[in-house]
Protein backbone atom coordinates (compact mmCIF):
# COMPACT_ATOMS: atom_id res chain seq x y z
CA UNK A 1 0.00 0.00 0.00
CA UNK A 2 1.30 3.49 -0.82
CA UNK A 3 2.63 5.89 1.76
CA UNK A 4 -0.07 8.37 2.80
CA UNK A 5 1.23 11.87 2.30
CA UNK A 6 0.83 14.22 5.28
CA UNK A 7 -1.93 16.73 4.66
CA UNK A 8 -0.46 20.14 3.78
CA UNK A 9 -1.86 23.25 5.48
CA UNK A 10 -5.20 24.14 3.95
CA UNK A 11 -5.54 27.48 2.25
CA UNK A 12 -8.05 29.82 3.87
CA UNK A 13 -11.52 29.94 2.37
CA UNK A 14 -12.29 32.97 0.20
CA UNK A 15 -13.99 35.71 2.29
CA UNK A 16 -17.65 36.62 1.88
CA UNK A 17 -17.76 40.15 3.30
CA UNK A 18 -17.15 43.46 1.50
CA UNK A 19 -14.08 45.56 2.23
CA UNK A 20 -13.31 49.22 1.54
CA UNK A 21 -10.23 51.43 1.70
CA UNK A 22 -8.65 54.53 0.25
CA UNK A 23 -6.20 53.14 -2.31
CA UNK A 24 -4.25 56.31 -3.01
CA UNK A 25 -1.46 57.62 -0.74
CA UNK A 26 -2.38 59.87 2.20
CA UNK A 27 -2.42 63.60 1.47
CA UNK A 28 -3.78 65.87 -1.21
CA UNK A 29 -3.62 65.13 -4.91
CA UNK A 30 -5.38 65.51 -8.20
CA UNK A 31 -7.15 62.16 -7.86
CA UNK A 32 -8.09 60.01 -4.90
CA UNK A 33 -9.57 56.51 -5.14
CA UNK A 34 -11.85 54.66 -2.77
CA UNK A 35 -11.94 50.95 -3.57
CA UNK A 36 -14.56 48.36 -2.57
CA UNK A 37 -14.43 44.61 -3.11
CA UNK A 38 -16.91 41.91 -2.22
CA UNK A 39 -20.47 40.78 -2.95
CA UNK A 40 -22.02 44.10 -1.82
CA UNK A 41 -19.47 46.38 -3.54
CA UNK A 42 -21.79 47.54 -6.32
CA UNK A 43 -24.82 47.99 -4.05
CA UNK A 44 -22.84 50.06 -1.53
CA UNK A 45 -21.22 52.17 -4.26
CA UNK A 46 -24.63 52.97 -5.71
CA UNK A 47 -25.61 54.43 -2.34
CA UNK A 48 -22.42 56.41 -1.89
CA UNK A 49 -22.89 58.57 -4.98
CA UNK A 50 -25.56 59.61 -7.45
CA UNK A 51 -24.86 57.78 -10.70
CA UNK A 52 -25.89 59.24 -14.04
CA UNK A 53 -26.12 55.71 -15.51
CA UNK A 54 -26.27 52.21 -14.01
CA UNK A 55 -22.96 50.47 -13.34
CA UNK A 56 -21.66 48.25 -16.13
CA UNK A 57 -18.62 45.98 -16.14
CA UNK A 58 -15.39 47.74 -17.18
CA UNK A 59 -17.16 51.04 -17.86
CA UNK A 60 -16.60 54.32 -16.00
CA UNK A 61 -19.70 56.23 -14.95
CA UNK A 62 -19.90 59.90 -14.02
CA UNK A 63 -21.35 60.43 -10.57
CA UNK A 64 -21.88 63.13 -7.96
CA UNK A 65 -20.66 62.90 -4.40
CA UNK A 66 -23.48 64.30 -2.26
CA UNK A 67 -23.14 66.53 0.77
CA UNK A 68 -26.01 65.41 2.99
CA UNK A 69 -26.19 65.42 6.75
CA UNK A 70 -28.65 62.56 7.09
CA UNK A 71 -29.58 59.47 5.13
CA UNK A 72 -33.24 60.50 5.06
CA UNK A 73 -32.42 63.89 3.55
CA UNK A 74 -30.15 62.27 0.94
CA UNK A 75 -32.76 59.65 0.01
CA UNK A 76 -35.48 62.29 -0.31
CA UNK A 77 -33.22 64.43 -2.46
CA UNK A 78 -32.40 61.49 -4.73
CA UNK A 79 -36.08 60.66 -5.12
CA UNK A 80 -36.88 64.25 -6.05
CA UNK A 81 -34.00 64.44 -8.52
CA UNK A 82 -34.99 61.13 -10.09
CA UNK A 83 -38.62 62.30 -10.46
CA UNK A 84 -37.57 65.51 -12.23
CA UNK A 85 -34.62 63.86 -14.03
CA UNK A 86 -32.46 66.85 -13.10
CA UNK A 87 -28.87 67.00 -11.83
CA UNK A 88 -28.24 67.97 -8.22
CA UNK A 89 -27.83 71.60 -7.38
CA UNK A 90 -24.38 72.75 -6.37
CA UNK A 91 -25.59 73.13 -2.78
CA UNK A 92 -26.08 69.34 -2.40
CA UNK A 93 -23.01 68.20 -4.33
CA UNK A 94 -19.44 68.49 -3.09
CA UNK A 95 -17.58 66.65 -5.83
CA UNK A 96 -17.77 64.80 -9.11
CA UNK A 97 -16.36 61.31 -9.44
CA UNK A 98 -15.80 58.55 -11.94
CA UNK A 99 -17.08 55.17 -10.77
CA UNK A 100 -15.72 52.03 -12.44
CA UNK A 101 -17.25 48.62 -11.84
CA UNK A 102 -15.53 45.26 -12.46
CA UNK A 103 -17.79 42.25 -12.10
CA UNK A 104 -16.61 38.94 -10.67
CA UNK A 105 -14.55 37.06 -11.69
CA UNK A 106 -13.07 39.63 -14.10
CA UNK A 107 -11.50 41.94 -11.52
CA UNK A 108 -8.28 42.28 -9.57
CA UNK A 109 -9.70 40.36 -6.62
CA UNK A 110 -11.95 38.05 -8.72
CA UNK A 111 -14.86 39.56 -6.73
CA UNK A 112 -17.18 42.42 -7.60
CA UNK A 113 -14.92 45.45 -7.36
CA UNK A 114 -15.72 49.17 -7.56
CA UNK A 115 -13.30 52.10 -7.71
CA UNK A 116 -14.58 55.61 -7.01
CA UNK A 117 -12.12 58.18 -8.38
CA UNK A 118 -12.87 61.58 -6.86
CA UNK A 119 -10.65 64.61 -6.45
CA UNK A 120 -7.82 63.90 -4.02
CA UNK A 121 -9.24 65.80 -1.08
CA UNK A 122 -8.69 63.88 2.19
CA UNK A 123 -12.03 65.27 3.43
CA UNK A 124 -13.99 63.89 0.47
CA UNK A 125 -12.22 60.53 0.52
CA UNK A 126 -12.80 60.18 4.25
CA UNK A 127 -16.48 61.02 3.75
CA UNK A 128 -16.84 58.30 1.09
CA UNK A 129 -15.00 55.73 3.20
CA UNK A 130 -17.03 56.46 6.35
CA UNK A 131 -20.27 56.18 4.41
CA UNK A 132 -19.16 52.87 2.91
CA UNK A 133 -18.42 51.50 6.38
CA UNK A 134 -21.80 52.73 7.63
CA UNK A 135 -23.49 50.90 4.76
CA UNK A 136 -21.98 47.55 5.76
CA UNK A 137 -18.45 47.44 4.35
CA UNK A 138 -15.47 46.61 6.52
CA UNK A 139 -12.21 48.57 6.57
CA UNK A 140 -9.64 46.58 4.58
CA UNK A 141 -6.51 45.27 6.25
CA UNK A 142 -3.08 46.01 4.71
CA UNK A 143 -2.75 44.05 1.47
CA UNK A 144 -6.21 42.52 1.75
CA UNK A 145 -7.23 43.27 -1.83
CA UNK A 146 -4.16 41.42 -3.11
CA UNK A 147 -4.68 38.67 -0.54
CA UNK A 148 -8.17 38.12 -1.94
CA UNK A 149 -6.70 37.91 -5.43
CA UNK A 150 -4.35 35.22 -4.10
CA UNK A 151 -7.06 33.30 -2.25
CA UNK A 152 -9.26 33.29 -5.34
CA UNK A 153 -6.42 31.78 -7.39
CA UNK A 154 -5.99 34.78 -9.67
CA UNK A 155 -2.42 35.29 -8.41
CA UNK A 156 0.04 32.86 -6.89
CA UNK A 157 2.17 33.93 -3.93
CA UNK A 158 5.21 34.95 -5.96
CA UNK A 159 3.00 37.20 -8.11
CA UNK A 160 1.35 38.68 -5.02
CA UNK A 161 4.75 39.47 -3.51
CA UNK A 162 5.74 41.11 -6.80
CA UNK A 163 2.81 43.53 -6.45
CA UNK A 164 4.37 44.86 -3.25
CA UNK A 165 7.82 44.91 -4.86
CA UNK A 166 6.51 46.98 -7.78
CA UNK A 167 4.94 49.50 -5.42
CA UNK A 168 8.20 49.75 -3.45
CA UNK A 169 10.47 49.89 -6.53
CA UNK A 170 12.95 52.77 -6.51
CA UNK A 171 14.78 51.96 -9.75
CA UNK A 172 13.61 50.98 -13.22
CA UNK A 173 15.43 47.65 -12.89
CA UNK A 174 13.51 46.87 -9.69
CA UNK A 175 10.25 47.74 -11.45
CA UNK A 176 11.13 45.52 -14.41
CA UNK A 177 12.01 42.63 -12.13
CA UNK A 178 8.75 43.02 -10.21
CA UNK A 179 6.74 43.28 -13.44
CA UNK A 180 8.31 40.03 -14.68
CA UNK A 181 7.38 38.29 -11.43
CA UNK A 182 3.83 39.67 -11.64
CA UNK A 183 3.63 38.21 -15.12
CA UNK A 184 4.48 34.78 -13.71
CA UNK A 185 8.18 34.52 -14.69
CA UNK A 186 9.11 32.64 -11.52
CA UNK A 187 5.97 30.52 -11.62
CA UNK A 188 6.72 29.45 -15.18
CA UNK A 189 10.25 28.53 -14.19
CA UNK A 190 9.02 26.36 -11.33
CA UNK A 191 6.09 24.67 -13.14
CA UNK A 192 8.06 22.11 -15.22
CA UNK A 193 10.18 21.17 -12.20
CA UNK A 194 7.07 20.57 -10.14
CA UNK A 195 5.50 18.54 -12.93
CA UNK A 196 8.57 16.29 -13.21
CA UNK A 197 8.57 15.79 -9.46
CA UNK A 198 4.87 14.86 -9.44
CA UNK A 199 5.46 12.36 -12.25
CA UNK A 200 8.26 10.69 -10.26
CA UNK A 201 6.06 10.50 -7.16
CA UNK A 202 3.22 8.99 -9.21
CA UNK A 203 5.61 6.43 -10.69
CA UNK A 204 6.78 5.26 -7.27
CA UNK A 205 3.26 5.28 -5.86
CA UNK A 206 2.05 3.11 -8.75
CA UNK A 207 4.90 0.66 -8.22
CA UNK A 208 3.96 0.29 -4.57
CA UNK A 209 0.18 0.08 -5.10
CA UNK A 210 0.45 -2.54 -7.84
CA UNK A 211 3.49 -4.45 -6.63
CA UNK A 212 1.55 -7.73 -6.73
CA UNK A 213 0.33 -7.15 -10.28
CA UNK A 214 2.27 -7.09 -13.52
CA UNK A 215 3.61 -3.54 -13.08
CA UNK A 216 7.35 -3.53 -12.42
CA UNK A 217 8.84 -1.63 -9.51
CA UNK A 218 10.70 1.45 -10.77
CA UNK A 219 14.40 0.57 -11.18
CA UNK A 220 16.92 2.31 -8.98
CA UNK A 221 18.74 3.75 -12.01
CA UNK A 222 15.54 5.34 -13.33
CA UNK A 223 14.82 7.01 -10.00
CA UNK A 224 18.38 8.35 -9.89
CA UNK A 225 18.11 9.65 -13.46
CA UNK A 226 14.90 11.52 -12.77
CA UNK A 227 16.20 13.08 -9.55
CA UNK A 228 19.48 14.06 -11.20
CA UNK A 229 17.55 15.76 -14.00
CA UNK A 230 15.88 18.05 -11.45
CA UNK A 231 18.93 19.07 -9.43
CA UNK A 232 20.77 21.36 -11.92
CA UNK A 233 17.69 23.48 -12.66
CA UNK A 234 16.89 23.81 -8.96
CA UNK A 235 20.50 24.69 -8.15
CA UNK A 236 20.44 27.39 -10.85
CA UNK A 237 17.19 28.73 -9.41
CA UNK A 238 18.70 28.80 -5.93
CA UNK A 239 21.79 30.65 -7.17
CA UNK A 240 19.59 33.31 -8.81
CA UNK A 241 18.89 34.61 -5.30
CA UNK A 242 22.28 36.36 -5.25
CA UNK A 243 21.31 38.71 -8.07
CA UNK A 244 17.59 38.81 -7.28
CA UNK A 245 18.13 39.89 -3.66
CA UNK A 246 20.69 42.46 -4.81
CA UNK A 247 18.21 44.11 -7.18
CA UNK A 248 15.45 43.86 -4.58
CA UNK A 249 17.31 45.11 -1.49
CA UNK A 250 20.44 46.84 -2.75
CA UNK A 251 23.71 47.18 -0.83
CA UNK A 252 25.57 49.63 1.39
CA UNK A 253 29.03 50.87 0.40
CA UNK A 254 31.17 52.63 3.01
CA UNK A 255 33.80 55.09 1.73
CA UNK A 256 36.70 55.12 4.20
CA UNK A 257 40.24 56.41 4.41
CA UNK A 258 42.50 59.03 5.94
CA UNK A 259 41.39 62.68 6.25
CA UNK A 260 41.72 64.79 3.10
CA UNK A 261 42.22 61.77 0.82
CA UNK A 262 39.24 62.86 -1.25
CA UNK A 263 36.49 60.63 0.17
CA UNK A 264 33.81 63.33 0.12
CA UNK A 265 34.89 64.50 -3.34
CA UNK A 266 34.56 60.94 -4.69
CA UNK A 267 31.25 60.60 -2.87
CA UNK A 268 29.97 63.73 -4.64
CA UNK A 269 31.23 62.42 -7.99
CA UNK A 270 29.38 59.14 -7.52
CA UNK A 271 26.10 60.79 -6.50
CA UNK A 272 26.62 63.44 -9.22
CA UNK A 273 25.94 66.43 -7.00
CA UNK A 274 27.59 68.31 -4.13
CA UNK A 275 26.04 66.30 -1.34
CA UNK A 276 28.99 66.29 1.10
CA UNK A 277 30.96 69.37 2.20
CA UNK A 278 34.45 69.49 0.71
CA UNK A 279 37.26 71.76 1.97
CA UNK A 280 41.03 71.67 1.99
CA UNK A 281 40.98 71.36 5.77
CA UNK A 282 41.44 67.75 6.94
CA UNK A 283 38.65 66.35 9.09
CA UNK A 284 35.75 68.29 7.51
CA UNK A 285 33.42 65.29 7.66
CA UNK A 286 32.47 64.65 11.29
CA UNK A 287 29.38 62.51 10.80
CA UNK A 288 28.09 59.94 8.31
CA UNK A 289 26.63 61.34 5.09
CA UNK A 290 24.45 58.90 3.13
CA UNK A 291 22.90 58.99 -0.33
CA UNK A 292 21.12 56.34 -2.38
CA UNK A 293 22.05 55.89 -6.04
CA UNK A 294 21.44 53.23 -8.69
CA UNK A 295 24.21 51.48 -10.61
CA UNK A 296 22.79 49.64 -13.61
CA UNK A 297 19.48 49.58 -11.75
CA UNK A 298 20.94 48.15 -8.54
CA UNK A 299 20.21 50.30 -5.45
CA UNK A 300 23.40 51.32 -3.67
CA UNK A 301 23.55 53.36 -0.48
CA UNK A 302 26.80 55.30 -0.30
CA UNK A 303 28.12 56.28 3.12
CA UNK A 304 30.72 59.04 3.36
CA UNK A 305 32.63 58.72 6.62
CA UNK A 306 34.95 60.72 8.84
CA UNK A 307 38.67 60.35 8.13
CA UNK A 308 40.49 57.77 10.21
CA UNK A 309 43.20 59.30 12.38
CA UNK A 310 43.94 60.12 16.01
CA UNK A 311 40.92 62.20 17.06
CA UNK A 312 41.66 65.80 18.05
CA UNK A 313 38.38 66.66 19.78
CA UNK A 314 35.24 64.96 21.07
CA UNK A 315 33.17 65.61 17.91
CA UNK A 316 35.81 64.03 15.69
CA UNK A 317 36.15 61.12 18.09
CA UNK A 318 32.43 60.41 17.79
CA UNK A 319 32.65 60.71 14.01
CA UNK A 320 35.50 58.21 13.82
CA UNK A 321 33.57 55.80 16.06
CA UNK A 322 30.64 55.99 13.63
CA UNK A 323 33.05 55.42 10.75
CA UNK A 324 34.16 52.15 12.30
CA UNK A 325 30.52 51.13 12.83
CA UNK A 326 29.73 51.91 9.19
CA UNK A 327 32.79 49.95 8.11
CA UNK A 328 31.61 46.93 10.09
CA UNK A 329 28.03 47.11 8.77
CA UNK A 330 28.69 47.84 5.08
CA UNK A 331 28.40 45.07 2.49
CA UNK A 332 31.07 46.75 0.34
CA UNK A 333 34.04 48.93 1.29
CA UNK A 334 35.75 51.57 -0.85
CA UNK A 335 39.14 52.51 0.58
CA UNK A 336 40.36 55.89 -0.66
CA UNK A 337 44.12 56.46 -0.77
CA UNK A 338 45.86 59.76 -1.41
CA UNK A 339 48.18 59.27 -4.40
CA UNK A 340 50.48 62.00 -3.03
CA UNK A 341 51.06 60.28 0.30
CA UNK A 342 52.71 56.99 1.30
CA UNK A 343 50.70 54.34 3.12
CA UNK A 344 50.39 55.04 6.86
CA UNK A 345 49.74 52.75 9.81
CA UNK A 346 46.02 53.59 10.01
CA UNK A 347 45.60 52.53 6.39
CA UNK A 348 47.51 49.30 7.02
CA UNK A 349 45.12 48.52 9.87
CA UNK A 350 42.23 49.35 7.54
CA UNK A 351 43.47 46.82 4.98
CA UNK A 352 43.73 44.18 7.68
CA UNK A 353 40.15 45.00 8.82
CA UNK A 354 38.66 44.34 5.37
CA UNK A 355 40.59 41.17 4.64
CA UNK A 356 38.24 38.58 3.19
CA UNK A 357 35.46 41.13 2.59
CA UNK A 358 34.32 42.68 -0.72
CA UNK A 359 36.55 45.75 -0.98
CA UNK A 360 37.94 48.11 -3.60
CA UNK A 361 40.70 50.74 -3.54
CA UNK A 362 40.46 54.15 -5.20
CA UNK A 363 43.87 55.81 -5.54
CA UNK A 364 42.66 59.39 -5.67
CA UNK A 365 44.38 62.62 -6.87
CA UNK A 366 46.02 60.79 -9.76
CA UNK A 367 45.91 64.07 -11.70
CA UNK A 368 48.70 65.51 -9.54
CA UNK A 369 52.23 65.18 -10.90
CA UNK A 370 55.16 63.84 -8.91
CA UNK A 371 53.08 61.75 -6.57
CA UNK A 372 54.74 60.23 -3.55
CA UNK A 373 53.42 56.71 -3.95
CA UNK A 374 55.67 54.16 -2.37
CA UNK A 375 56.46 50.94 -4.28
CA UNK A 376 55.33 49.21 -1.11
CA UNK A 377 51.83 50.56 -1.73
CA UNK A 378 51.41 49.73 -5.40
CA UNK A 379 52.66 46.64 -7.17
CA UNK A 380 53.22 47.59 -10.80
CA UNK A 381 50.59 49.69 -12.56
CA UNK A 382 47.85 51.22 -10.39
CA UNK A 383 45.23 49.40 -12.42
CA UNK A 384 46.48 46.10 -11.06
CA UNK A 385 45.86 44.63 -7.67
CA UNK A 386 47.10 46.46 -4.60
CA UNK A 387 49.54 44.22 -2.76
CA UNK A 388 50.06 44.70 0.95
CA UNK A 389 52.45 42.35 2.74
CA UNK A 390 52.01 42.23 6.44
CA UNK A 391 53.23 39.51 8.77
CA UNK A 392 54.24 37.40 5.77
CA UNK A 393 50.74 37.53 4.31
CA UNK A 394 49.56 39.04 1.05
CA UNK A 395 46.27 40.88 0.70
CA UNK A 396 44.92 41.43 -2.82
CA UNK A 397 42.38 44.22 -3.32
CA UNK A 398 41.34 45.55 -6.75
CA UNK A 399 42.61 49.12 -7.20
CA UNK A 400 41.93 51.87 -9.69
CA UNK A 401 43.36 55.35 -10.18
CA UNK A 402 40.86 58.21 -9.89
CA UNK A 403 40.68 61.96 -9.80
CA UNK A 404 37.66 63.44 -8.08
CA UNK A 405 38.74 66.84 -9.44
CA UNK A 406 38.85 65.97 -13.16
CA UNK A 407 36.55 62.94 -13.18
CA UNK A 408 39.30 60.65 -14.46
CA UNK A 409 38.66 57.02 -13.55
CA UNK A 410 35.12 57.66 -12.21
CA UNK A 411 33.31 55.64 -14.94
CA UNK A 412 35.75 52.77 -14.40
CA UNK A 413 35.23 53.05 -10.63
CA UNK A 414 31.46 52.78 -11.08
CA UNK A 415 31.94 49.68 -13.20
CA UNK A 416 34.28 48.11 -10.64
CA UNK A 417 31.79 48.80 -7.84
CA UNK A 418 29.01 47.21 -9.89
CA UNK A 419 31.15 44.17 -10.66
CA UNK A 420 32.08 43.82 -6.99
CA UNK A 421 28.43 44.14 -5.93
CA UNK A 422 27.03 41.56 -8.33
CA UNK A 423 29.91 39.11 -8.00
CA UNK A 424 29.40 38.18 -11.63
CA UNK A 425 25.78 37.08 -11.11
CA UNK A 426 23.85 37.73 -14.32
CA UNK A 427 20.29 38.99 -14.63
CA UNK A 428 17.79 36.33 -15.69
CA UNK A 429 13.99 35.96 -15.75
CA UNK A 430 12.29 34.41 -12.76
CA UNK A 431 14.88 35.14 -10.08
CA UNK A 432 14.31 34.52 -6.38
CA UNK A 433 13.96 37.89 -4.67
CA UNK A 434 13.41 37.24 -0.97
CA UNK A 435 14.51 34.92 1.80
CA UNK A 436 11.19 33.03 1.94
CA UNK A 437 11.51 32.03 -1.70
CA UNK A 438 15.16 31.06 -1.26
CA UNK A 439 14.40 28.89 1.76
CA UNK A 440 11.65 27.08 -0.15
CA UNK A 441 13.99 26.19 -3.02
CA UNK A 442 16.83 25.27 -0.63
CA UNK A 443 14.49 22.90 1.21
CA UNK A 444 13.42 21.35 -2.09
CA UNK A 445 17.05 20.76 -3.07
CA UNK A 446 17.93 19.26 0.30
CA UNK A 447 14.94 16.91 0.21
CA UNK A 448 15.81 15.72 -3.32
CA UNK A 449 19.40 15.13 -2.30
CA UNK A 450 18.17 13.06 0.65
CA UNK A 451 15.96 11.09 -1.75
CA UNK A 452 18.90 10.50 -4.08
CA UNK A 453 21.01 9.24 -1.18
CA UNK A 454 18.19 6.97 0.03
CA UNK A 455 17.80 5.57 -3.47
CA UNK A 456 21.54 4.96 -3.83
CA UNK A 457 21.57 2.96 -0.59
CA UNK A 458 18.58 0.83 -1.64
CA UNK A 459 16.19 2.30 0.93
CA UNK A 460 12.57 1.12 0.34
CA UNK A 461 10.51 3.28 -1.98
CA UNK A 462 8.11 4.15 0.82
CA UNK A 463 10.94 6.06 2.55
CA UNK A 464 12.11 7.70 -0.67
CA UNK A 465 8.57 8.97 -1.20
CA UNK A 466 8.70 10.80 2.14
CA UNK A 467 11.66 12.85 0.89
CA UNK A 468 9.99 13.43 -2.47
CA UNK A 469 6.80 14.67 -0.82
CA UNK A 470 8.87 16.99 1.37
CA UNK A 471 10.45 18.41 -1.79
CA UNK A 472 7.02 18.85 -3.39
CA UNK A 473 5.54 20.67 -0.40
CA UNK A 474 8.53 23.01 -0.24
CA UNK A 475 8.12 23.78 -3.95
CA UNK A 476 4.39 24.33 -3.41
CA UNK A 477 5.11 26.76 -0.58
CA UNK A 478 7.08 28.87 -3.04
CA UNK A 479 3.94 29.66 -5.02
CA UNK A 480 1.54 29.42 -2.08
CA UNK A 481 -0.29 26.11 -2.44
CA UNK A 482 0.85 24.88 0.97
CA UNK A 483 1.74 28.10 2.76
CA UNK A 484 0.28 28.25 6.31
CA UNK A 485 -2.13 31.05 7.15
CA UNK A 486 0.23 32.67 9.68
CA UNK A 487 2.93 33.01 7.02
CA UNK A 488 0.39 34.51 4.61
CA UNK A 489 -0.68 37.00 7.27
CA UNK A 490 2.93 38.14 7.74
CA UNK A 491 3.48 38.52 3.99
CA UNK A 492 0.37 40.60 3.31
CA UNK A 493 0.81 42.70 6.45
CA UNK A 494 3.80 44.31 4.70
CA UNK A 495 1.52 45.75 1.99
CA UNK A 496 -0.02 49.21 2.11
CA UNK A 497 -3.71 49.60 2.94
CA UNK A 498 -5.83 49.72 -0.22
CA UNK A 499 -3.66 47.29 -2.16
Amino acid sequence: MSVPSPIPPAKAEPPTDTIAAVSTPPGRGGIGIVRLSGPQAAAIAAQLVHLRQPLEHAHARLAHVLDSAADAERDALRADIAARDEPQSSSTRIDEALVTFFGAPHSYTSEDLVEIAAHGSPVVLDLLLRRALALGARLAEPGEFTQRAFLSGRLDLTQAEAVRDLIDAQTLTQARQAAGQMGGALSRRVAPLKQSLIELIALLEAGIDFAEDDIDVTPQAEIARRIDALLPALAALESSFARGRLVHDGLTLAIVGRPNAGKSSLFNRLVERDRAIVTATPGTTRDLVTERIALDGIPLELVDTAGLREARDEAEQLGIARTREALADAALVLIVLDATQPLNEEERRLFAAVEGRPALVAINKCDLKGTGLSPYVISGNSERALALEEEHRSLEIPAISTSALTGEGIPALRQRILSLATGGAAAEPGMLTNLRQHQAVSTTLAALQDAAHANATAIPHEMILLDLYRALWALDSLTGQTTPDDILALIFAEFCIGK
